[in-house]
C-alpha cells in the first residue's frame, strides 16, 4: 500500500552532516504494529553539540538512547534533542493506531509526553537497553528490541484496527481534508472516530489530517524553494494562504518562509505574517 509516512526531519541537509540514519523492518510478528526501526549514530566529539528538531507526527515512539530512553507519545510540537559526544542509539516508530496492545490505557494518556520504558515493559527495558548500547551491528541492536516486543504485545482489537486503518485513509489519499471525508471513507460516524482516535492514537482525527497536510507543506517548502504560496494553500485543501500560514505556524514554531530558510532554500517571497 502507498501512502504517506511524515518524518519530518528539519533542516535535513544539514541533519545528513551530523548523525547517520538508517531504517530498518521489524520482525514478521510485529509488522502489523511497526512500522520501522531507526538507528542513529553521531560522533560530534570535539565538535559543537548540534540541536535537531523533528516536526509532530501521529506515532508512538519507543527509543533506547542515553538519556533519552522512553515512550513518547503523539506530540503536537516540535521535537527537538540535543547531539553531543559520540552515541548510538535505535528508535521504534509505531503504526498509529496500534500501541495500545502494548499500554495499559489509552493512548490519549501519554499523547505529548514521554514515561520511562520501564512503565511500559517492565524490568526487561533495561536489558533490552543495555543491549543496544553494546550491540556490534544493525541485526543485533534490532534483534534485542523485537525480542523485547514480541514478549510484551497484546492482541490488536477490532477498534484499534479501524483507528489504524483510518490513519491509512488519510496517509493514502491527500485530499482528505476534513474530518466528514474521513468519515465517509471509512463508514465511521463522526462520534465513533473521535473516540477510537482518542483511544488508539491518542489526537483528534482533525489533528491528525493537520500533521499529514503541513507534513506535505514542509516537503514542499524544501523541495520547491520558491513556491507559490497561495498556490500551495490551494493543493492543500486551505480555504485561503492566510489560513495555511496560520496553521504551519502553529504546527512547527515558524512561517513557511522561514521554515524554507532553515532548510536551506531562500524564497524570494517571504509570508511572514497572516497576511495574504
Amino acid at each position: 500500500m502507498t501512502h504517506r509516512i511524515p518524518r519530518g526531519i528539519v533542516a535535513e541537509a544539514t541533519a545528513r552532516t551530523m548523525f547517520t540514519l538508517t531504517r530498518h523492518p521489524p520482525a514478521p510478528e510485529l509488522a502489523e504494529f511497526v512500522e520501522y526501526h531507526w538507528i542513529l549514530r553521531w560522533d560530534l566529539r570535539g565538535k559543537p553539540p548540534h540541536e535537531q528538531r523533528v516536526l509532530p507526527n501521529l506515532s508512538v515512539h519507543v527509543t533506547f538512547f542515553p538519556g533519552a530512553s522512553g515512550v513518547y507519545g503523539p506530540a503536537r510540537d516540535v521535537f527537538s534533542h540535543r547531539l553531543a559526544g559520540h552515541v548510538q542509539g535505535l528508535g521504534v516508530r509505531f503504526r498509529p493506531g496500534t500501541f495500545r496492545a502494548f499500554l495499559d490505557g489509552p493512548v490519549r494518556d501519554i499523547a505529548d509526553r514521554a514515561v520511562p520504558l520501564t512503565d511500559v515493559f517492565g524490568p526487561a527495558a533495561v536489558t533490552a537497553t543495555e543491549s543496544v548500547q553494546t550491540a556490534g551491528d544493525d541485526a543485533q541492536m534490532t534483534g534485542a528490541i523485537d525480542k523485547l516486543l514480541i514478549a510484551n504485545h497484546g492482541r490488536l482489537p477490532p477498534a484499534a484496527r479501524a483507528a489504524a486503518e483510518a490513519v491509512e485513509s488519510i496517509a493514502r489519499d491527500p485530499g482528505i481534508t476534513r474530518v466528514a471525508q474521513l468519515c465517509a471513507d471509512t463508514g465511521l460516524t463522526t462520534r465513533s472516530i473521535q473516540r477510537v482516535f482518542a483511544e488508539h492514537v491518542g489526537c483528534p482525527p482533525k489533528w491528525a489530517i493537520r500533521i499529514y497536510r503541513l507534513n506535505d507543506a514542509a516537503q514542499r517548502l524544501v523541495t520547491e524553494g520558491d513556491p507559490d504560496y497561495a498556490g500551495l494553500a490551494v493543493r492543500l485543501g486551505y480555504s485561503d494562504q492566510s489560513h495555511f500560514i496560520r496553521d504551519f505556524r502553529t504546527v512547527t514554531g515558524q512561517s513557511p518562509a522561514e521554515y524554507a530558510r532553515t532548510a536551506g532554500a531562500t524564497p524570494e517571497r517571504e509570508p511572514d505574517s497572516d497576511r495574504t
